[in-house]
Formats: C-alpha cells, structure tokens, sequence
C-alpha cells in the first residue's frame, strides 16, 4: 500500500522500535501509548481491517496473538494482566487501516482504557 505508515515500517521506510518479528508479522512500540505498556503488532500483509481477513490468512492470526501471548511475558504483564484489541473501521476507533493488534498492559492498579 502507498501510503500505509506501517507498510513503510515493515519495509524500513519509517523508523520503528521493533521488539518483535518473524516472516508474518513485526511488533513495534506505539507512538502514542494509552497504557504503560502500549505495543502494536501488526502482519506483514496488507490487511485493512477485520472485515479483510480471508480463511488463509488464519496463521497470520495466530501469529499475532501468540505473539501479544509472547511479548507479555517478555514485558513481565502476563501475570498482572494486559488487553489486547483490535479496532475495525473509523465507527470501531480504527484510525490506520492496516490490520493492527494493540497490547495493552503495566497498569499499577485497575485497568484505566
């Protein structure tokens, strides 16, 4: 995609903090955090939103959860807890239309979003 920010992050265009990557997805520090710990992972492939996922794309899927799963312990939020979220469309919070999966987490007491 031509103007997609994170098709430019995977492809080294724009600059990112990754933490994460394999051959279908890269994770990488949110720009603009909502929770102590904010990170997005998002797939390699350009996938606008929810309604986009086709029935191949399902280990595209997994990956992204496996490695929110992953990142949270990493990030020492597995134990404590963390969210992760996926918005769809302008009306869902959606604001760049890749697919993306925000990992939420490091609260001291109760969940703020």
């Amino acid at each position: 995609m031509e103007k997609c920010i994170f098709c430019a992050i995977i492809n080294g265009l724009k600059p990112a903090n990754i933490l994460y990557q394999n051959d279908k997805i890269i994770a990488f520090d949110d720009l603009t955090p909502k929770a102590p710990q904010h990170k997005l992972i998002i797939p390699k492939k350009h996938i606008a939103t929810v309604n986009d996922i086709l029935p191949q794309d399902e280990e595209i899927i997994y990956n992204m959860i496996n490695t929110a799963r992953i990142l949270a312990v990493k990030l020492n939020i597995d134990k404590s807890g963390y969210r992760i979220l996926i918005n769809c469309n302008q009306g869902g919070g959606q604001v760049i239309f890749h697919l993306h999966l925000h990992l939420l987490g490091g609260w001291k007491t109760d969940c703020k979003i």
